[in-house]
C-alpha cells in the first residue's frame, strides 16, 4: 500500500487573482472564483453513537459532555475496551472458511489539551475492574502451582542425590522427577491491559497470557518503540502484524525453550497527537507500508474542542456510569471463561447477503484512480474490519453471549455505519500522513476563519488565533497564509501608501472569500 500525495495542497497551481482597482472590489462576490480544496479540510462525519446499545451510548455521550471532548474519543475507546473483552474469546464466522477475530487496532488523533486521560479512565475502568477480579480468582491456582513446583523440585533434587551412574534405575527415577518438576507451569497473573513496552516485551506478555493482550494508552510511546527506539533504530513490528490477524508467534523465553503461541490477539486503543500519525508512517525501512501495519488501523480524527468548551457541565450520572461499568465488567468476565472454546458468532443469511453487497461496493473503489486506489491495503481489510465491528456490536447488544443467535442484518447495518465513519476518517488520516506542517497551519487558519466569519483579518489576528509550539513568531504563519491565498480562500489587501509615515509598519490585511464571510445582516 502506498501513501498517495496527490491529495496534498502542493500540487494545486496558484489561482489567478485579478488586480483590484480598489479595496471595495475585493469585497464583491464577482471578483472571486471558487476556492480550491485544501486537501486536508475534509468534512468528517461524527461518531455514530446511535448504533450502540444504550448502556454504551449513554456513557459515551455523558463522558463527552462532562469532559467537553468530541464523542469520537470516548466512542473509539469504548470500542477498544469492548475488543479487549472479546479478543480471543469470540470469533466472527461470516461464512465457512472466513472467520474474523474480534480484536481491533484503533487510533484517535487529537492535539494536546483535549483531556484524553480522563476519558480513558472513564471508558476503560470496567476492564481494569474485571482484571482485578480475574487476579483474585487466579490467586489460589497460582499459589497451588507454586507449592506443587517446590515439592516437585525438592523431590527431583532428592532423587538426583540418591542416583548413581552405575544404577540405571536410580538415574531413570531422577530423570523422571526432574522432568515432572519442569512440567509444572506456574500461571502468570491475569492481565488484560499491557504497558507501552517494546515489541519484545509485548510478545513476552502475550505468551504469558495465552495469546491475548490489549495496549490502551493516551500516549504515542508504542509508536516510538515500534520504530526501534530501544533497538538501535531497527523497526520491529512482526508481533503487531500477527497480533492483528490471529497468526502464530514464536517467543524465545530466557532460561526456557522457545514456545509457539497460536491465534494471537492483540488489541490497540491509542489516543495520540496528530504528529504521531506521521511518525507511524515514517518508520524506517518502509516496512510499515510494505507489510501493511497502517492498513490494520481504524483511524479517528475528530475536531478539537479546545477553546470552545463549556464550564458549567453536568457530571456523568451514577446510573449511567454504573450501567456501563456493570455491563462491560460482566461481559468481560463471561467471555474470559471461553478461553478453551471461544464463542462463534455466525452471520445470518441476511447479514451474509449484506456482506456480499458490501464486498461488491468495495472492489471498484480499489481500481486505479478510484477514491481508494491510494489505500488499497486498508481497503482490502475493510470488509473484515466491518465484520469485526459487527461481532462486537452483537456482543454489546447480547451480553449473555448467545452463540446460537446469529448476527442479524440490523446489527450488520450498524457495523456498516461504524465502518463508513472509519473509512471517511481513514482517508483524512492518510492525507495527514502525507502533509507538511505548513498544511497543518493552513488548515488551522482556515478552520479559525470558518468558525469566526469575518470580511477581513490581519496577519497578527491569524497568528494570535493559531499560536502554538510550532507557530512561535508572527512570521511563522506566512507560508500558511500564502498557501491559502494561492488556493483562493483569502487575498492580501493592497498596502496603503506610507510615504513619509513613521512608526511600525501595520500588519498585513487579508480579505476572506465570500463563502467564509458572515451571512448578510449578521455580525462580523
Amino acid at each position: 500500500m502506498s501513501i498517495d500525495t496527490h491529495h496534498t495542497t502542493h500540487d494545486h497551481p496558484p489561482l489567478p487573482v485579478p488586480e483590484p482597482s480598489s479595496t471595495e472590489e475585493l469585497d464583491t462576490v464577482d471578483a472571486w472564483e471558487a476556492p480550491a480544496s485544501l486537501g486536508t479540510d475534509r468534512k468528517l462525519p461524527a461518531f455514530p453513537v446511535e448504533v450502540l446499545p444504550a448502556w454504551m451510548a449513554d456513557q459515551i455521550r455523558a463522558v463527552a459532555e462532562f469532559t467537553q471532548t468530541p464523542r469520537d474519543l470516548a466512542g473509539s475507546i469504548a470500542l477498544s475496551a469492548l475488543a479487549t473483552a472479546a479478543a480471543r474469546r469470540a470469533v466472527v464466522v461470516i461464512r465457512p472458511g472466513w472467520p474474523e477475530p474480534t480484536n481491533l487496532f484503533l487510533l484517535v488523533a487529537l492535539p494536546p489539551g483535549n483531556r484524553k486521560s480522563p476519558v480513558f479512565d472513564a471508558m476503560i475502568a470496567p476492564i481494569i475492574a474485571a482484571e482485578e477480579q480475574l487476579k483474585l480468582l487466579a490467586e489460589p491456582r497460582i499459589e497451588m502451582a507454586k507449592v506443587e513446583s517446590r515439592i516437585a523440585e525438592r523431590d527431583a533434587e532428592k532423587a538426583a542425590n540418591l542416583a548413581a551412574l552405575d544404577d540405571e534405575h536410580s538415574v531413570q527415577t531422577a530423570t523422571e522427577a526432574a522432568l515432572r518438576a519442569r512440567s509444572i507451569t506456574i500461571p502468570a497473573q491475569p492481565r488484560l491491559i499491557g504497558d507501552d513496552g517494546t515489541p519484545e516485551a509485548v510478545a513476552g506478555v502475550l505468551a504469558e497470557q495465552g495469546g491475548r493482550l490489549a495496549i490502551l494508552s493516551d500516549e504515542g510511546t508504542i509508536v516510538a518503540n515500534l520504530a526501534g527506539r530501544y533497538s538501535g533504530g531497527s523497526p520491529n513490528f512482526e508481533v503487531f502484524l500477527k497480533g492483528h490477524s490471529g497468526g502464530t508467534m514464536r517467543v524465545d523465553r530466557r532460561g526456557r525453550a522457545y514456545e509457539h503461541v497460536t491465534n494471537v490477539a492483540l488489541t490497540l486503543g491509542l489516543a495520540v497527537q496528530p504528529h504521531v500519525l506521521r511518525d507511524l508512517a515514517a518508520i524506517p525501512g518502509g516496512g510499515v507500508d510494505e507489510k501493511g501495519l497502517l492498513a490494520r488501523f481504524l483511524f479517528s480524527l475528530p475536531h478539537s474542542t479546545v477553546g470552545y468548551r463549556a464550564t458549567d457541565v453536568p457530571p456523568v450520572s451514577a446510573q449511567v456510569a454504573n450501567a456501563y461499568h456493570r455491563q462491560l465488567t460482566e461481559l468481560t468476565l463471561r467471555l474470559n471463561d471461553r478461553a478453551e472454546h471461544p464463542a462463534e458468532l455466525a452471520f445470518s443469511p441476511e447479514a451474509n447477503a449484506a456482506m456480499r453487497a458490501l464486498q461488491a461496493e468495495i472492489e471498484p473503489r480499489l481500481r486505479p484512480r478510484a477514491d481508494w486506489a491510494h489505500i488499497t491495503g486498508w481497503g482490502n481489510k475493510y470488509a473484515g474490519s466491518v465484520a469485526r465491528l459487527a461481532g462486537l456490536l452483537h456482543l454489546a447488544r447480547h451480553t449473555d453471549i448467545p452463540d446460537r443467535t446469529p448476527i442479524t442484518a440490523d446489527t450488520f447495518a450498524g457495523a456498516r455505519q461504524l465502518g463508513e465513519y472509519f473509512a471517511a476518517h481513514a482517508l483524512a488520516a492518510f492525507e495527514h500522513m502525507a502533509t507538511t506542517p505548513t498544511d497543518d497551519t493552513a488548515l488551522a487558519v482556515l478552520r479559525w476563519i470558518e468558525r469566526t466569519p469575518q470580511i477581513s483579518f490581519t496577519r497578527r489576528d491569524a497568528f494570535a488565533a493559531t499560536r502554538s509550539s510550532r507557530i512561535r513568531r508572527v512570521t511563522d504563519i506566512d507560508p500558511a497564509l500564502t498557501m491559502l491565498e494561492d488556493l483562493g480562500h483569502i487575498r492580501r489587501a493592497p498596502e496603503p501608501d506610507r510615504a513619509g509615515a513613521r512608526g511600525r509598519k501595520p500588519s498585513p490585511v487579508y480579505f476572506t472569500h465570500p463563502q467564509h464571510r458572515p451571512e448578510p445582516g449578521g455580525t462580523a
